[in-house]
């Protein structure tokens, strides 16, 4: 393509980049609340699970040291280094942020990519705050091009879109010029991955997407900083990202970009109460509701319950192994665990997924009862919703419906509850109430540092 015929038709990349350069993020109060609650959320997620085994296995993974904060431990590793370990850890028990009209987790990926990039290149406050709200915005925003699609193609939004908000937010934090983005995308086309088949036995590899896709996106923008070439139609192209990834050509681009910096969906993203596939949140909650109203779970004949035909392959199917998962994290994709865990244990946190209860009979008992029937005008995914319909075993019936998940954009979680799961996950994680709560006053005001110190954090 010539220049001026470029200049005349842009690409998606161009188009996006001149979006985000022109963007004011900080103008937008409801910005800096996103921002900040996902600093809160993504540091207590990393305490929580920093004595896992998979953590343990990320850092292990990694040689050489650096300048970056891994959050929970005194070693400090390269900037990849960092946002691979935390991207790891912040996601590894499915207790993170969720735009609903994905799903995508955009947290998990922009918050290391950012906090690494901030301490490598000195950055500031100011800086993060624009590179967290880009970087959010922009995977939120491709879950638009072509909805369900790529998870239907085999795929892990997070991870395939996640590297994407990468370059968008670590470029616009470092001031990248249009030209340098456009070939960061490009680049970075070529770094996304993820499949989704850890659904075939609760294996760990989702647990890895965001962490390597943080990493993958900040390699994109230095190579692009180095003089790198990416292709520019990288997004829309005919070997492009949605052809490869959503196996389409008829992406909607112009929702992705239509109110770019003006209207911020990222303001919207969820923060889960329960540690498990948001999917399935709204029945646990119809769970608790027959818990409840005291209903003797060794009374319940069957369970059926409506649901969406979009997540039924990975959290319903295939149904016998998903009513007896094969362990803990295999369960947090299963709605009829969840169902199970709402009605005989009131909760669904972490507790509620630790190998001993995923096994206990009765836990698995009441799983074996549930069925789904596909509701074919269900509003998945721009609306997550529940519906249970009980059978005694003397025939009595019990039905209740559930039109959102708590923790959403119309049920939103205080910012009393938020911190109240912060202090609660750093706890899990071993430190005390008073080391979380100084953590997060540190974090909250993060975004005013006039260069951003990770070094208090408590560990």
């Amino acid at each position: 393509m010539s220049d001026s015929n470029q200049a005349a038709s842009p690409t998606v990349s161009a188009r996006l980049a001149q979006a985000i350069i022109a963007s004011a993020p900080q103008n937008d109060p409801g910005v800096r609340a996103v921002a900040d609650r996902l600093l809160l959320d993504i540091s207590g997620l990393c305490i929580s699970a920093r004595a896992e085994s998979y953590v343990k296995a990320a850092l292990a993974s990694i040689d050489g040291e650096g300048s970056c904060t891994v959050i929970g431990f005194p070693a400090k590793l390269g900037a990849e280094g960092a946002a691979f370990v935390n991207g790891i850890a912040s996601h590894g028990e499915d207790f993170d942020d969720t735009y609903e009209g994905g799903p995508v987790h955009a947290g998990v990926v922009i918050v290391p990519a950012l906090l690494a990039a901030a301490e490598r290149h000195q950055l500031s406050g100011a800086d993060l705050l624009r590179g967290l709200a880009i970087g959010t915005e922009v995977m939120c925003r491709l879950c638009k091009v072509a909805p369900m699609r790529v998870h239907k193609a085999g795929f892990h939004p997070t991870a395939i879109f996640g590297v994407m908000g990468t370059v968008a937010g670590i470029g616009a934090a470092l001031r990248l010029s249009e030209k340098e983005l456009v070939n960061a995308f490009g680049i970075a086309g070529s770094m996304a991955s993820g499949i989704i088949e850890y659904l075939a036995d609760g294996s760990w590899t989702k647990r890895m997407h965001p962490g390597w896709a943080a990493q993958s996106g900040y390699r994109a923008v230095r190579l692009a900083q180095g003089g790198f070439e990416g292709p520019k139609t990288v997004f829309e192209g005919h070997h492009g990202l949605f052809h490869g990834f959503a196996n389409t050509l008829d992406g909607d681009f112009e929702a992705m970009l239509d109110g770019f910096g003006t209207q911020w969906l990222c303001t919207t993203i969820a923060f889960k109460p329960y540690a498990c596939g948001t999917m399935s949140h709204p029945y646990i909650d119809c769970g608790r509701a027959f818990r409840s109203r005291g209903i003797d779970p060794e009374q319940i004949a069957s369970i059926e319950a409506e649901t969406a035909e979009g997540i039924v392959h990975r959290l319903w199917e295939p149904l016998a192994m998903k009513q007896s998962p094969p362990n803990g994290y295999a369960a947090k994709f299963s709605t009829p665990y969840a169902i199970a865990a709402g009605i005989l244990r009131g909760d669904a946190g972490l507790g509620e997924y630790a190998e001993a209860v995923v096994k206990d009979p009765a836990m698995v008992r009441l799983a074996g009862k549930v069925r789904y029937i596909v509701d074919p005008a269900n509003p998945y995914p721009n609306q997550f919703t529940g519906h249970l319909r009980i059978t005694l075993n003397n025939g009595d019936v019990h039905e209740h419906r559930q039109g959102y998940f708590k923790g959403g954009a119309e049920h939103p979680l205080s910012s009393e509850d938020l911190r109240r799961k912060f202090v609660a996950n750093c706890e899990y994680g071993g430190l005390t109430t008073a080391q979380a709560e100084q953590m997060a006053t540190l974090l909250a005001g993060l975004l005013d540092q006039p260069q951003v110190d990770l070094s208090q954090l408590p560990v």
